[in-house]
This record gives C-alpha cells, sequence and structure tokens, in this order.
C-alpha cells in the first residue's frame, strides 16, 4: 500500500526568516488546494451557491426592486459579487478550526514554521477560490445580459479589489475559527455577523430607499463602500472615493485582526 506523499514545506531556521515563512505559507495553500483533487466537490460550495444567488436575487425580487430582472441584474451583480466575497471568507475559519480540533496544527508545531505561516497559506488557498467564484459570477451575469461598461483595467481593478477585501475579511473569520470550538459553530458564529453586515448596505438596494435611521448605518458600512467601488468599476461611474474608503477600510481590519489571531493562535497551540 502507498500513501499521497504531503506537499513538502521546506524547513527553516529555529526562528523562521520572512523568506522561509513566505515560502511555507505558499507551500501550504498548495496543500489546501490540492485536496480539490480529491474532493472536488469542495469547489461546489464557491460554484452553486454564488450562482444560486444571482438567480434568486435577480428573478425573484428584481421586478418588486426595480420593475424588471434585466433593469435590476445591472444594479445587483456587482452587490452579490461582494456579499459572496463575505461568505466565502467563513471557509476561512471553518477550514481553520477544523485544522485546530484535528490535531494538524500539533503537527506544525514540531516543525520551524513561522507563526503567521499556517494562516497565510489558508488565506492565500482562498484568495484563488475567491477568484474563480468573481469570474463564475461575471460569467453567468454576461449570459443573463449584464454587460461591463468600462475598460478591462476597471474589471480587473474591481476583481483585484474585492480580493483584497477578501484577504483582509479573512482575518475576521479566522479569529471566529480561533475562538469557537467546533466548525459548525465557526459557522453558526460566522453568519450571525456576515448576514447584518451584508444585508444593512447598499449590495441589494440604495441606502437613500432605507428609514432614516438605518440610513447613516447603510452608508457608513464598509460593505456598501466597496459594493459602490466595484459598481462604479463594472458600470463606468464615479468610484474613486468609494475604493480609497474601501482600502482603508481594509488596511484597518488587517491591522486590528492579525495581531489578536497570532496571539490567541500561540495561546491555542
Amino acid at each position: 500500500m502507498t500513501t499521497r506523499a504531503a506537499p513538502h514545506l521546506p524547513a527553516g531556521p529555529a526562528r523562521a526568516t520572512a523568506g522561509a515563512g513566505f515560502r511555507q505559507s505558499l507551500a501550504l495553500a498548495w496543500r489546501s488546494l490540492i485536496q480539490l483533487r480529491n474532493n472536488p466537490w469542495e469547489l461546489a460550495d464557491y460554484s452553486i451557491q454564488p450562482v444560486m444567488f444571482v438567480l434568486l436575487f435577480t428573478f425573484v425580487f428584481g421586478g418588486a426592486i426595480a420593475g424588471s430582472s434585466d433593469g435590476y441584474l445591472d444594479y445587483a451583480l456587482p452587490g452579490v459579487i461582494v456579499m459572496n466575497m463575505l461568505f466565502v471568507t467563513l471557509y476561512v475559519g471553518m477550514g481553520l478550526n477544523e485544522d485546530l480540533t484535528q490535531g494538524f496544527f500539533d503537527r506544525l508545531r514540531s516543525m520551524p514554521l513561522a507563526a503567521w505561516a499556517p494562516l497565510a497559506g489558508r488565506i492565500l488557498a482562498d484568495t484563488v477560490k475567491q477568484a474563480w467564484s468573481i469570474v463564475l459570477l461575471l460569467g453567468i451575469g454576461f449570459l443573463l445580459g449584464f454587460r461591463v461598461q468600462s475598460s478591462v483595467f476597471h474589471v480587473l481593478a474591481a476583481v483585484g479589489l474585492i480580493l483584497v477585501a477578501a484577504l483582509a475579511f479573512s482575518w475576521v473569520t479566522i479569529l471566529i475559527g480561533l475562538l469557537a470550538t467546533s466548525p459548525t459553530q465557526t459557522q453558526l458564529y460566522g453568519y450571525s455577523i456576515i448576514f447584518p453586515i451584508a444585508f444593512v448596505s447598499s449590495v441589494f438596494v440604495p441606502a437613500d430607499t432605507m428609514p432614516d435611521w438605518l440610513q447613516p448605518i447603510a452608508e457608513g458600512n464598509p460593505v456598501s463602500t466597496l459594493t459602490d467601488a466595484v459598481r462604479g468599476l463594472l458600470s463606468g461611474a464615479p468610484f474613486v472615493d468609494d475604493a480609497l474608503a474601501s482600502l482603508i477600510a481594509a488596511l484597518a481590519i488587517t491591522v486590528v485582526a492579525v495581531p489578536i489571531c497570532l496571539t490567541i493562535l500561540r495561546r491555542t497551540t
């Protein structure tokens, strides 16, 4: 009998250098991606759910909100892409929690790994899966009649902006995964946070259509600024202010969440 060899993790010194930590992160990201060959249904979570979001919100709510499904698709598709990004990042926290509860981190602890490499590796793998979901949604939108009103550069900028936001928010789901006691609990806590953030925003409707007391919350929601930036990049509308605000929010989330996650991880493992 033979067993499949695990991807080689570049060994570093007792205290891994930044270069060694980067190589280790890539190796761990590859470990996560290579598992798709043995379990291709895992990719279905990044494919079926986003397509369902587009179809359901466009054809069920489009007529009531915008008067027609076609008219609503142009507004809703960028928002659905952003919302799906939030939900997909939850798999990072769930996967991390599974690694912790099943002893994978106990094996990593005996190796000279950078403290941040396991977390960064999982986030890098998730970024590849995020890119797949974005491309899939844009393709489905095109088939349904969505048309980009800007250049290829603007489309690439929109994809890049979403991936930057995904990298930042992944640290939030990692924090949830570190605090939860099981993948199921991670999912429960994650949905409890993501649902209000996603829906109290301009993802599906303009913020100025909400009650007066709710409008400031929706307008100040980073999900709203990200959605408006992506919407502007794809439609040719102004986007600079919203894009800058989204980048600042991503940086702030990363600066706050990363040290907390690393501290908890050291205490946990």
